[in-house]
């Protein structure tokens, strides 16, 4: 059975005192509540990875990292490996986000590396995908998606597949303000998981967790999460307020 799964990505924000603070809140506030079979992940800057896996130990709270590089060690200066990710704990990494794809020019073959790479170490990775604005307005979303898993992904076995979780990121609804409808989330959901039945089987795509990261905000969460194929969120802004992203969280109890 799929998890839902709400996964906080802090990018580039907080420091220290902030992500300790800000974690702290998180676990005092999501210790009682009723979310089943909900995962909650908060996604730290590189830096402060360690403090808050520490201070999320026993809690219902888990760590992402936001990226990682593709080889396990090498002249790469200023990078990280999925062996020091887990050294210090980490056992999941984002890969794949638009803005690693825009601002650092990560192409659908570097990322098939990294995604090998990570599940090669026993990592669980969280794998982002989705069109930007032109794509959408020429009616050209489906296709880029469909490349974006293939090159990315459809290199793995079956087995390999379910140590990952799909995230949809419609590259236009981050940050600008505009959210793609509930309908418009659940028709590429749709896609994704008929996408991975044409690949691997109705098995395989049944038990896929596809989250929608796009602008999902406490007053859009539930009515986005009770689609029938969305299974939960990529959370940005929000993530950084802990009332915002428990009211998100809520939208599954």
């Amino acid at each position: 059975m799929r998890k839902n799964i709400v996964a906080g990505n802090w990018k580039m924000n907080n420091d220290l005192d902030a992500s300790i603070e800000l974690v702290h809140e998180l676990i005092l506030a999501t210790d009682d509540i009723e979310i089943g079979n909900t995962r909650i992940i908060v996604a730290p800057t590189f830096v402060n990875l360690q403090k808050v896996r520490e201070i999320v130990e026993g809690s219902r709270v888990e760590v992402a990292a936001q990226n990682m590089h593709q080889e396990n060690s090498g002249a790469f200066t200023g990078e990280i490996s999925a062996e020091m990710l887990q050294n210090i704990g980490i056992n999941d990494v984002i890969i794949g986000h638009s803005e690693r794809r825009a601002y650092f020019n990560e192409t659908d073959e570097l990322l098939a590396q990294k995604v090998s790479r990570a599940l090669e170490n026993n990592m669980n990775v969280i794998f982002c995908f989705g069109e930007q604005l032109e794509d959408r307005k020429s009616e050209n979303h489906f296709k880029v998606v469909e490349s974006q898993l293939k090159n990315g992904l459809f290199h793995l076995s079956e087995k390999k597949l379910g140590f990952v979780i799909l995230a949809y990121e419609p590259v236009w609804a981050i940050g600008t303000g505009e959210t793609a409808s509930p309908e418009q989330a659940q028709e590429m959901h749709a896609f994704i998981r008929n996408l991975l039945k044409d690949k691997y089987g109705n098995e395989v795509a049944k038990n896929t967790s596809i989250l929608y990261g796009g602008s999902v905000k406490s007053s859009n969460a539930k009515e986005i999460f009770s689609k029938p194929d969305v299974d939960g969120g990529l959370i940005g802004g929000a993530a950084l307020k802990v009332n915002d992203f428990v009211a998100i969280i809520k939208a599954f109890s």
